[in-house]
């Protein structure tokens, strides 16, 4: 495709300053590389680069093009890895970090229904709320709800419209009533999730343009996700969980969602990397597993 082939030597001539050395390397001619440049100059009806007897550099329309070049390039370069492998048996070696409640009873799952489509590929799991370190642990990617706050990771979305539910056992609400509206929580035993040493002890919700955020208190509070499902399922207060971590028991009557004519806090879940390049062909087909079974999780 000469239009391809065009950017590619766009972005090699940048990179080398030479476009005689872009043809060698291209296996091209002085010539078919000149004229590259001067398809795409004409085409965007801009000069790319500035031209000496000796050497090319890049005008500030060459700078500003060549950023989007490259990332189209890579992106380009990903897709095919992709088909490439669905033609291919994925194998090696991931090391992901997951959110205990969200880890343990949803994903676990999914993780072995990928591995028995991929019997090459050999697991690592962190499972923990606490935040992990993707920088200084030897983790290939984090899943967890929302952004690490001035966070530079990249975010890949998997279930960017999920939110935080009230969530009571019916064996709790016979025993306390049921609340009809989030002010009277402060009546009721609510179960706190900790992270960091920071208790999430203020539950906000919103009713259309009508947004309110209370503070509750219980006597229970966990730094694991998964004990507070687990004291829910109990009958030992009120939740305020995320719906993918709680949707079965929606579903199978174990748990009730309370006051449902307002709506919790956002609680989008992300595959999280350090940098776009470590989108291997692997963690890409996992990203496709999740997606195709979580869309039908909630």
């Amino acid at each position: 495709m000469r239009a391809l082939q065009d950017l590619q030597i766009f972005v090699e001539t940048a990179r080398q300053g030479s476009l005689s050395s872009v043809a060698r390397a291209m296996n091209l001619t002085p010539a078919a590389t000149s004229a590259a440049i001067k398809r795409l100059e004409h085409q965007l009806a801009a000069p790319l680069f500035v031209r000496s007897t000796r050497s090319l550099r890049l005008t500030k329309e060459g700078e500003q093009y060549l950023q989007y070049c490259e990332e189209a390039l890579k992106q380009l370069e990903q897709g095919e890895m992709l088909l490439r492998s669905g033609r291919q048996r994925l194998q090696g070696k991931l090391h992901l970090s997951l959110p205990s409640d969200l880890g343990r009873n949803l994903l676990a799952p999914l993780l072995d229904s990928f591995m028995a489509t991929h019997p090459q590929v050999e697991l690592k799991l962190q499972i923990s709320d606490h935040l992990t370190n993707i920088y200084h642990q030897p983790v290939d990617l984090v899943i967890r709800y929302g952004l690490p706050p001035n966070s530079s990771l990249i975010a890949l979305p998997l279930t960017p419209n999920n939110d935080r539910v009230l969530c009571a056992a019916p064996t709790y609400l016979a025993r306390a009533g049921t609340p009809k509206h989030p002010q009277e929580l402060s009546q009721h035993n609510c179960l706190c999730f900790m992270l960091a040493d920071c208790v999430h002890d203020r539950w906000q919700f919103n009713r259309g343009e009508e947004f309110i955020s209370v503070n509750v208190k219980g006597d229970r509070v966990a730094d694991d996700g998964d004990m507070v499902h687990r004291w829910a399922l109990a009958g030992c207060g009120i939740a305020y969980k995320s719906r993918l971590d709680i949707a079965a028991d929606l579903q199978q009557g174990r748990l009730q969602q309370l006051c449902s004519d307002w709506r919790g806090e956002a609680a989008p879940l992300n595959m999280l990397l350090p940098d776009r390049r470590q989108l291997t062909p692997l963690i890409n087909a996992l990203r496709s597993h999740l997606l195709q079974h979580l869309g039908t999780s909630r």
